[in-house]
């Protein structure tokens, strides 16, 4: 889980203005985060198979966001992937 602290600096680094907590970005970011921490849960627990579900659709849905980026901005794109180091 995300801690309190840790998802408002998360916000505060990637919002657009400043009372932005939706936009494509924070939620990419969020989703980034959430992914890689249960990305290193799965690898100790194997078997966890309902985290494994999570895990995918939480995948999907920043795939859909990102897809969402592309073709409405492809520069907040650019900047959201080098800045979170995806690989597109």
């Amino acid at each position: 889980m995300i801690t309190e602290e840790k998802k408002r600096k998360i916000i505060t680094e990637t919002r657009t203005h400043e009372k932005d907590t939706g936009s494509a970005e924070v939620q990419i970011a969020l989703l980034t985060e959430r992914i890689n921490e249960l990305t290193e849960h799965l690898q100790t627990h194997r078997k966890d198979f309902s985290s494994r579900r999570g895990l995918l659709k939480m995948v999907g849905k920043r795939s859909s966001l990102l897809k969402y980026l592309t073709r409405t901005d492809p520069q907040r794109y650019q900047a959201i992937i080098t800045r979170l180091g995806l690989r597109k």
